[in-house]
């Protein structure tokens, strides 16, 4: 069966960290450029990280960048997504996808081939 598991969610205080990964079965990750997307309640999903199939190009929405880190083992046919100064703004339920495509396409709307269920990230004190 080909899916993508995410994992890593929970609660986290101001400030805090929390690492997410997406763990692939049935289908080898490191041919897929992966990305990180999430939702908040009554917004619409966006696009937060992007790494290629080739991990040369990463890409980060302005309002991550400098404060989380998207990564991948192959060994471990994982991406990671490590998330630190987590504010309250960053709460919401957080998506992985893979897809073929040559470059990082951080948009909900492309053709991703796989989306995971989701984890819920929650930063309240």
């Amino acid at each position: 069966q080909l899916q993508l598991v995410e994992s890593g969610g929970g609660l986290v205080q101001p400030g805090g960290s929390l690492r997410l990964s997406c763990a692939a079965s049935g289908f080898t990750l490191d041919y897929y450029v992966i990305g990180w997307f999430r939702q908040a309640p009554g917004k619409e999903r966006e696009g937060v990280s992007c790494i290629s199939s080739s991990d040369i190009n990463t890409y980060y929405a302005d309002s991550v960048k400098g404060r989380f880190t998207i990564s991948r083992d192959s060994a471990k046919n994982t991406v990671y997504l490590q998330m630190n100064s987590l504010k309250p703004e960053d709460a919401a339920v957080y998506y992985c996808a893979a897809a073929t495509f040559r470059t990082c396409v951080l948009s909900r709307r492309a053709p991703w081939n796989y989306w995971g269920k989701g984890t819920l990230v929650t930063v309240s004190s």
